[in-house]
């Protein structure tokens, strides 16, 4: 990608909107079409389901590629001590823990809220 001012003496990178530094040193969550998708920008849905007799906790609305699913899941699982996957579309959690997941996800700065009853 060609910088402000491209083949002038006044070149200059094309930096990120929100910390400033060059796009290719820039390490801010960015969505699947390249565009910044910070946490508070991902309003995520926390609901409990009943899955064959037991409860699992359901955390929708969190983008896959902004947000690495992975190491959060793992911190989850973690701190709960519980079992988990990633799905296409969030995360899923052995239990119910909503209160916990909720509580968790704010304190990391995600607009969380619980769904469903």
């Amino acid at each position: 990608m060609s910088g402000l001012f491209h083949g002038t003496p006044l070149e200059r990178p094309v930096t990120c909107e929100h910390c400033a530094q060059p796009v290719s040193e820039c390490a801010c969550p960015r969505d699947a079409a390249g565009e910044l998708c910070l946490p508070k920008d991902q309003p995520a849905r926390v609901r409990r389901e009943k899955r064959r007799g037991k409860w699992t906790t359901v955390v929708t609305g969190l983008d896959a590629t902004a947000t690495d699913l992975p190491p959060l899941l793992k911190q989850l699982r973690a701190s709960l001590g519980a079992g988990g996957t990633t799905t296409a579309d969030g995360l899923e959690l052995q239990g119910d823990h909503r209160e916990k997941v909720l509580a968790r996800l704010q304190a990391l700065g995600y607009p969380a809220k619980q769904a469903g009853g």
